[in-house]
């Protein structure tokens, strides 16, 4: 399986929480990630996304064809993200399009065994593996990236 964590990009202050929109700024960092991604992406690659206004609008720079489950919106556990996205043994890919300080929490989760926070950058992706070998699962980082490295 392929667990790709990818923070919403940069959105205006205001309340409600949930109606933020991106920013000019966060609206470059979604398409530029989203440009990279698509090259790399898997065919049939599954993307679900928070509720939230800016996490739509980040998903769908990469695509209109997502889920939005209101499992992984604000404030939620690592492990509703792990099993909204079916870690460790959905088939494919999945992307995950949600928010700090819970992906950051999933990364460290996944490299350590240990829920303590990680900084995502806004708009960046943390692409995830789990391979087996024989009985042994390994995980393994193959990269992060934020948008002002492309």
């Amino acid at each position: 399986m392929e667990l790709i964590l990818w923070r919403h990009a940069e959105a205006e202050e205001g309340i409600p929480d949930s109606a933020r929109e991106l920013t000019d700024k966060g609206s470059k960092q979604a398409r530029v990630m989203a440009e990279w991604l698509k090259s790399k992406l898997p065919k049939n690659t599954r993307i679900i996304v928070s509720p939230t206004k800016r996490t739509q609008q980040t998903a769908a720079a990469l695509d209109d064809n997502f889920e939005t489950v209101r499992t992984i919106g604000p404030g939620v556990s690592a492990k509703a993200i792990l099993a909204a996205a079916g870690w460790p043994d959905a088939k494919g890919a999945v992307v995950v399009v949600g928010h700090q300080p819970t992906l950051g929490e999933v990364a460290a989760f996944l490299m350590s065994g240990e829920p303590v926070a990680y900084n995502i950058r806004k708009g960046a992706v943390w692409w995830f593996s789990n391979k087996k070998k024989g009985d042994v699962a390994e995980v393994v980082l193959h990269t992060s990236i934020s948008p002002d490295m492309l």
